[in-house]
């Protein structure tokens, strides 16, 4: 004979069951809420998600080396957002993206729009620390073109000059007295090759040129050494030229005995 109590004992164990399950599928995705910072929202961010969330997203993947993700997320931020603060900070992280990626012509080209477009904010100094270093990261050896090096000195001396309390000018210019170093190093390079092939002139312009233009450079003495020693072989050039050109001129001694 059937006991009435066993059916609804049944659904009374069943409901329960079911009901616990349901809380631990809510405790896990409180879980996966509450660290969004240890990577939920590092995936490709999804339009219409908020500013901070977006902000997030390109942080944390830029910090994860995923930089193609981190500047899709900044820049959705500053299309969806464009008023928000949020959107400034962006627009340095895509150009701090770019740089990070290695891809320092378009990080350049982002840090100056960053400076033309908001030219009272106070990461400008920044920006324009990082334009400098998009030049200095690029910069070839001393025996190579020193283009990069130029610009990059350029940039930083704007930094000096505009913002002089600024820390980033302290950071400037260091890296102004590496510019100026490797410069000089490229001229003396350069300066030596002409001397140990004998075009004095050539290397006696560079020699003078390092004094003039890199007078903080500690390279007075070399350079002054070379210089006194160029001088000298020069004077010597110049006195074996005359004296062959007074030997060609002299007549000979046939002559004067038949005249």
């Amino acid at each position: 004979m059937r006991t009435p109590f066993v059916r609804p004992f049944r659904h009374r164990r069943f409901a329960a069951v079911v009901k616990q399950s349901f809380m631990g599928v809510l405790a896990v995705l409180f879980f996966l809420s509450v660290t969004a910072g240890c990577g939920w929202w590092k995936g490709s961010p999804v339009r219409g998600g908020s500013a901070e969330r977006l902000y997030q997203s390109g942080y944390l993947n830029y910090h994860d080396g995923d930089f193609d993700r981190a500047i899709e997320a900044f820049m959705r931020l500053q299309e969806q957002y464009p008023l928000s603060d949020l959107a400034l900070k962006a627009e340095l992280g895509i150009a701090d993206s770019h740089y990070s990626a290695g891809d320092y012509v378009e990080a350049e080209m982002t840090y100056l729009d960053f400076v033309n477009l908001h030219p009272t904010n106070e990461n400008v100094p920044y920006a324009l620390y990082q334009a400098g270093m998009c030049h200095f990261r690029q910069m070839n050896t001393l025996d190579r073109d020193q283009t990069e090096t130029r610009r990059a000195r350029e940039s930083f001396e704007k930094v000096v000059s505009r913002f002089p309390d600024s820390p980033f000018s302290f950071m400037a210019l260091k890296r102004l007295r590496e510019c100026e170093k490797r410069l000089a190093d490229h001229e003396f390079y350069v300066g030596y090759f002409y001397f140990k092939t004998r075009h004095y002139r050539a290397a006696l312009e560079r020699f003078q040129g390092i004094l003039v233009h890199y007078p903080l450079v500690s390279m007075d003495y070399k350079v002054g050494y070379l210089i006194d020693e160029t001088r000298r072989r020069m004077a010597e050039e110049e006195e074996k030229s005359r004296e062959a050109v007074t030997e060609e001129g002299a007549p000979s001694g046939g002559a004067v005995a038949e005249g």
